[in-house]
């Protein structure tokens, strides 16, 4: 079997983010907003399907962030997301988003392999350690108080997983968190599955890098971007590991600047849900490393456009330009959001991937030869 896209050299990859999650990754009260119903998500899955869109990622969500909206309140689970989306389409991968912490390892093994099968091989597993205290509390678990425990838990939830997917006979696993006797992990997944991780601590990063093919990490200025992508580079090169650092986007794009600046100002600056974006920031303050602190209160603004992604905004060209830019800064991918995305994507589709072909950091998309 042929590798998976996720790994083809020379293609900066796209996806997009949170469409499973009410509101997706725009925090505002329009009525125009996302609406994460299953229609939608495969209407969503089959569009991106056709146009050579790499990956679908969720968020794995179980309470909402508050506010009018309570953002983020409604939000589809990802093992099951993924597998239904996956049975629809034909090239895309579909990640499934899976917290450690409530997640038992043969679990997880078990169905990411079967979701390969059912696939052909175009499952992607994005592990979180966790960072959202109330969530943890709304579970009945408990955090754990510093970032070590946290990865030390999802290194040997991971390396238990690996161990599943490896070996072919009965085996006992003995690690730290886990104890498992006599398991076998059949079936197994038909190829390499790409494994991504968000971490932005130094615990977490370590983490991303050894265990890793891809690691979220925001691009809020490109100038300290590119210094931190090679940095995690360097640090996956000296660990004997390639990685692949991608990012997230936010997308506006309309045929004038001005076209894409009033609606910007219409869904964002106008009618942003204040309650849930404060919320939003407060968590990420107390409990998480994704966003470097000391620029989190300048980047608000972009929490409540696209949950604090690199804002895409203008006419095709500009849009094209903001994601060649990301390229140039070391990243190898970035997701996209949209306020409505069934809706939107076409028109970045028809008028910024040929931007992107034309500039050599996209492949004309070929169906034939992926399937």
């Amino acid at each position: 079997m042929a590798e998976n896209s996720m790994f083809t050299e020379g293609q900066f990859l796209l996806g997009t983010f949170a469409s499973n999650c009410s509101s997706g990754m725009s925090v505002t009260k329009i009525e125009e907003r996302w609406v994460n119903s299953w229609e939608n998500n495969v209407k969503l899955a089959k569009l991106l399907d056709e146009a050579g869109i790499e990956f679908m990622l969720p968020i794995a969500r179980w309470i909402g962030y508050g506010g009018e909206t309570n953002f983020h309140c409604d939000v589809l689970e990802t093992m099951t997301w993924a597998t239904g989306l996956l049975a629809l389409t034909k090239n895309i991968n579909v990640i499934s988003t899976v917290h450690t912490a409530a997640n038992l390892p043969p679990v997880v093994a078990k169905q990411i392999a079967t979701i390969d099968r059912i696939s052909n091989g175009r499952v992607g597993l994005n592990i979180v350690a966790g960072w959202n205290k109330p969530e943890y509390e709304a579970l009945g678990l408990q955090l754990p108080a510093t970032h070590e425990e946290r990865y030390e838990y999802a290194q040997d939830w991971f390396d238990a997983i690996k161990e599943l997917w490896t070996k072919t006979e009965s085996f006992d696993y003995d690690g730290k968190f886990f104890k498992m006797k006599n398991i076998l992990g059949l079936p197994q997944p038909s190829r390499k599955v790409p494994i991504l991780n968000a971490a932005g601590s130094g615990q977490g990063r370590t983490f991303a890098v050894n265990s890793a093919d891809f690691l979220f990490t925001p691009a809020i200025d490109l100038e300290r971007s590119k210094g931190e992508v090679a940095a995690l580079k360097e640090q996956a090169k000296e660990a004997g590991k390639k990685v692949g650092v991608l990012t997230l986007s936010h997308v506006v794009c309309r045929p004038t600047e001005q076209e894409a600046k009033d609606f910007y100002d219409y869904f964002c600056t106008k009618n942003t849900d204040e309650g849930a974006v404060d919320n939003l920031v407060a968590l990420q303050f107390a409990h998480a490393q994704s966003f470097p602190h000391d620029l989190l209160a300048l980047i608000r603004n972009r929490m409540a456009a696209g949950h604090g992604g690199y804002p895409l905004v203008g006419t095709p060209q500009q849009v094209a330009d903001g994601i060649i830019s990301l390229h140039a800064a070391g990243f190898n991918g970035t997701t996209l959001s949209f306020v409505d995305y069934v809706k939107e994507f076409p028109y970045f589709r028809d008028n910024v991937l040929p931007i992107l072909e034309k500039a050599g950091i996209r492949k004309p998309w070929n169906p034939a030869a992926e399937q």
